[in-house]
């Protein structure tokens, strides 16, 4: 099927039929934020809101209770914000850390998607929160929706010129991709109306927007800290003799899945070929334009650039696109990842300017009395100092970049005043851990993560420390569902929540964002996770090789099966 390349396509499903209708993205959303009745928006206009970057939620450990009491749930939103690269400026932080406490959950979440979060905003409070971002310039315009998200880019653009034009790139990108439609400015903004918003043409992406959601991602090697390999469309940045020359390009990568139905798998993206950087946007207008007119708009599963790739075959992809282009790409050039880690402590940029690289647990800056926690106002005392800016990576840490070595010495009084961690506090295996939100507030999640994986690297250390590993930088990563929010697979030892309290297990991935992980065991809780480290730990000690890493040693001793495509995503080793 051909969807929109098809000129007799007419939407069958109530999404695709919504978006059509639905003004340009405004639907009936200022008659359902006004409406006071409830806490929640209409249903018909949910969905129209993640184009706005808003997820509706509630508390799904009180439902119970208050449909007892013939309440509604406690609705809330996520509002996640377009920050292309993960850079913002110490007046944006402030003004960040003045809604999280004035608007949302005195919390500020940083994502897997070099972002951050606001929990718990109220519907009366959307507005509010909107227009306080938007004075310090900052915007939530397509962080959710059936568009392409939040652009992320190397976190370290300013370790050399070529980084920081490649981060240009990425910012250049973000805006190339934004829709047309002026929805969001008139709805929270109060911009001037548009007389006929059902006339507004989206060039890019049409009246039905895209299938489902689309990424694109920059990495600058050896650091793939961004997991090219994740993305729908990925560009590697090449720089010879210190000088941006050009990209690879990566397409077709995806992450989620669902439990035991293999027509549904995690996808490498596969590698086509080299542009230069003029060529870059061209590029990545007319993927989107291929995914829009070739994406399943039916069955929203396998509604992901990675099935189409995967249905039609990336030769076929590589040829519509470069027909579309105008132009060949040419072959891929020598690079090479070493990490897809973050770089802890301070780090000297070219200019002669510091970055501090803080450790942040599972993405949550907040202030919790009885863990001795002062994050959030650690990081207010240092915005209201800090000269330079702010760095989200990929990992859900933070970088304090751009300090001047006469700052450095304030900076430092600060970090250690509010026990910020800078790496050398926590093990290498919890350096290297990571979870997405999960319970209590995500709809999808089918057990604990951010609020669990804490303790269970506790456990892990502890095992690695009884076989004398404490030093090796195991990657663990854990989330809720199989949608992919938390990158496990990509991690060296990965948990996917299966329902309370229990996880399958996946192994082997490599070091640097190359490899999947592979199913290993299914449907097992703590205790039996416990059990299986254990044993495949204290085989590591034993036999590993000097500067193997332990995805590595797990594959290369047979103990799993090398994830080798998207056909045996969901086979379990014997």
């Amino acid at each position: 099927m051909t969807y929109l390349a098809d000129p007799n396509y007419i939407p069958v499903t109530d999404i695709e039929k919504g978006k059509a209708a639905s003004k340009g993205l405004r639907s009936t959303l200022n008659e359902s934020v006004a409406d006071q009745l409830s806490g929640a928006v209409a249903d018909s206009d949910i969905h129209t809101l993640k184009h706005h970057g808003t997820y509706q939620q509630f508390d799904r450990e009180n439902q119970h209770e208050r449909k007892k009491q013939f309440l509604e749930p406690e609705y809330s939103f996520m509002i996640r914000a377009r920050i292309p690269g993960g850079v913002c400026s110490p007046k944006q932080w402030l003004a960040l850390d003045e809604m999280c406490q004035e608007y949302a959950n005195s919390s500020i979440r940083i994502t897997t998607r070099q972002t951050f979060q606001l929990h718990g905003v109220i519907k009366s409070d959307l507005k509010p929160t909107f227009q306080a971002m938007n004075k310090v310039l900052m915007d939530s315009i397509c962080g959710c929706g059936d568009v392409n998200r939040n652009v992320m880019c190397n976190p370290n653009p300013v370790d050399s010129h070529a980084h920081e034009e490649v981060f240009g790139w990425a910012k250049k990108l973000s805006e190339h991709l934004l829709p047309e439609t002026r929805a969001y400015y008139d709805l929270w903004l109060d911009g001037e109306k548009v007389e006929n918003p059902e006339n507004v043409e989206e060039p890019i992406y049409g009246p039905y927007y895209l299938p489902r959601k689309f990424k694109v991602v920059v990495a600058v090697p050896p650091y793939n800290d961004v997991d090219i390999y994740a993305h729908c469309l990925g560009y590697i940045a090449i720089i010879e003799d210190g000088k941006l020359v050009g990209y690879n390009i990566t397409a077709g990568g995806g992450l989620g899945m669902t439990h035991g139905d293999p027509k549904t798998y995690a996808r490498l993206a596969d590698h086509i070929g080299f542009c230069t950087p003029d060529q870059m946007l061209k590029v990545a207008e007319e993927t989107v334009r291929i995914q829009r007119d070739y994406g399943n708009r039916v069955e929203r599963r396998f509604a992901r650039f990675k099935y189409t790739i995967g249905d039609r075959s990336i030769e076929w992809f590589k040829e519509e696109l470069e027909k579309r282009c105008g132009f060949k790409l040419q072959a891929d050039r020598p690079f090479e990842f070493i990490s897809n880690s973050d770089r802890y402590g301070w780090i000297e940029g070219h200019d002669g300017n510091w970055h501090l690289n803080l450790f942040i647990e599972n993405g949550r800056i907040k202030d919790d009395a009885e863990q001795g926690l002062q994050l959030l106002t650690g990081m207010r005392a240092i915005a209201e100092v800090h000269q330079g800016d702010f760095r989200m990576t990929p990992n859900q840490n933070i970088i304090i970049a751009n300090i001047t070595p006469e700052n450095r010495p304030q900076i430092e009084a600060l970090v250690e005043q509010y026990g910020l961690q800078t790496g050398p506090q926590v093990s290498l295996i919890r350096q290297n851990s990571m979870a997405c939100v999960a319970l209590p507030t995500c709809p999808l999640a089918m057990a604990e993560s951010e609020r669990y994986l804490p303790s269970l690297v506790t456990h892990i250390e502890k095992l690695a420390e009884k076989h004398g590993i404490a030093d090796q930088p195991i990657t663990i990563r854990m989330q809720g569902c199989p949608n992919g929010c938390g990158r496990a697979v990509l991690a060296e030892m990965s948990f996917i929540g299966k329902g309370p309290g229990r996880y399958n297990m996946y192994l082997g991935a490599g070091g640097h964002g190359e490899r999947f992980s592979a199913l290993y065991e299914e449907n097992i809780d703590e205790s039996e996770i416990l059990t299986i480290a254990d044993e495949l730990l204290g085989k590591y000690a034993a036999t590993r090789k000097t500067d193997e890493r332990f995805g590595d040693f797990l594959v290369r001793t047979g103990e799993i099966k090398a994830y080798e495509g998207p056909q045996d995503f969901h086979r379990k080793e014997a």
